[in-house]
């Protein structure tokens, strides 16, 4: 009897070792390589809808740089809780003349505690300026059938800007229904978290980007 009650305990030990080693791997897989987000706006409708889950790879941001085009988890500014742009008075609604609106060319100095979703439309250097909705990144219109019609508001046709070193201009594919670097500028890199790998909620969605 008392081999068999000492055989007890210990599968009993061994199962909670088992679930806290199982715990701590998945801990330590969503704080530095894969976790998932839940996409909490309509910004980024059509690609992304308000509900579906996403996975973000957290990894490959420490290691290189994001590409244009992809679809980007991160911190922006404390600007973006209040709309402000780190250079006084700029933004979509500030005008470079009588006719020309410009986006936000640099963001507040401190990080929001906000997490957001984008996709990053142009990188450190590049030009980038807004016609009808669709970002012209040095000179060129970007592709992106993947976007929703922006309409006539201030904030679909901006004038052209430059991306400081370092940073990262973001725009939801909803680009009439999006708050992003228009209004509240560039994102550092050290304020990325990674970019978005694939999708696995709802099922009718499952896919890679």
């Amino acid at each position: 009897m008392k081999l068999r009650r000492d055989s007890t305990v210990g599968s009993i030990v061994e199962l909670i070792l088992v679930i806290a080693g199982a715990v701590g791997i998945a801990l330590i897989v969503q704080q530095f390589l894969i976790k998932p987000y839940r996409i909490p706006s309509e910004s980024m409708v059509p690609t992304l809808t308000v509900g579906q889950r996403v996975l973000v790879d957290r990894l490959g941001e420490r290691f290189s740089a994001p590409d244009v085009g992809d679809i980007v988890v991160f911190h922006p500014p404390t600007g973006a809780d209040t709309s402000e742009c780190g250079t006084p008075g700029q933004g979509p609604f500030y005008y470079d003349g009588p006719h020309s609106r410009l986006p936000c060319n640099k963001p507040t100095p401190n990080q929001s505690e906000q997490t957001f979703i984008k996709r990053l439309v142009a990188g450190p250097g590049d030009t980038i300026s807004v016609r009808d909705g669709h970002a012209v990144v040095n000179g060129v219109v970007a592709p992106d059938a993947y976007t929703r019609p922006c309409g006539d508001k201030p904030e679909c046709n901006l004038g052209t800007i430059t991306i400081p070193a370092g940073h990262y201009f973001m725009m939801g594919d909803n680009r009439g229904e999006s708050d992003d670097s228009r209004f509240w500028g560039p994102v550092p890199k050290d304020w990325l978290i990674g970019a978005a790998v694939a999708t696995y909620w709802p099922p009718n969605r499952i896919g890679i980007f």
